[in-house]
């Protein structure tokens, strides 16, 4: 970890491990799944210590405030020591996942498509008919 006092907003998401690339972290801000304070960014905003970032990433939506900077990415345990992620925005998410796994388990005993041994006994039932 590094004590400068900014950090590339790019190079901190991916440091922190938010993004597997830098490359890919500058696409995630350019496209505005990243805001600072509230507000929208660019890739080379800098950020500092005490800052509040929103990070979509796909249905999850995280609020983490910056703890430490650091511009090198080491290893996930490291990375975890960066950020704080805010209780509510742990809360809103474990929501969502409770959700989403509500609705696929609902989804998957709904109709679909026959398996041939219920293919099977629907034709002996209509020739019956």
């Amino acid at each position: 970890m590094e004590s400068s006092s900014e950090v590339r907003i790019d190079k901190w998401l991916w440091a922190a491990r938010f993004f597997k690339t830098r490359a890919i972290a500058n696409r995630a801000v350019r496209g505005g799944k990243v805001h600072r304070n509230g507000e929208r960014v660019k890739p080379s905003h800098p950020i500092r210590v005490g800052d509040v970032l929103q990070i979509q990433q796909g249905f999850d939506k995280k609020t983490i405030k910056v703890i430490s900077l650091s511009e090198k990415r080491g290893p996930a345990t490291e990375a975890r020591l960066l950020y704080e992620e805010t209780e509510e925005s742990l809360r809103r998410r474990e929501e969502n996942a409770r959700q989403r796994r509500m609705a696929t388990e609902t989804r998957r005993t709904v109709g679909g498509k026959p398996s041939k041994r219920e293919r099977r006994h629907i034709i002996r039932f209509i020739r019956q008919s």
